[in-house]
């Protein structure tokens, strides 16, 4: 998976530098190859990430729950 997420991190970023190039050099297909690399960031990068991230952790340990209640020490009063 690491593998996976490197690659595409590689290919988002090709992509952009790909499409700032054409811009510069006054072709105006460059904004569809930013277009492309940043949808790729946002649609598929991102939610992998995420998922390799979290995916053997426990959610409940990173969720606020106010319903839980503490229970004071009161051995010592």
């Amino acid at each position: 998976m690491k593998h996976i997420i490197q690659l595409l991190l590689l290919t988002v970023i090709g992509f952009i530098v790909f499409g700032y190039y054409h811009k510069n050099i006054g072709d105006t297909e460059g904004d569809k190859w930013v277009g492309i690399g940043v949808l790729i960031l946002a649609f598929v990068l991102m939610p992998v990430f995420i998922y390799h991230r979290y995916k053997n952790k426990k959610i409940k340990d990173y969720e606020l729950n106010f319903n839980l209640k503490k229970e004071e020490d009161t051995e010592n009063q």
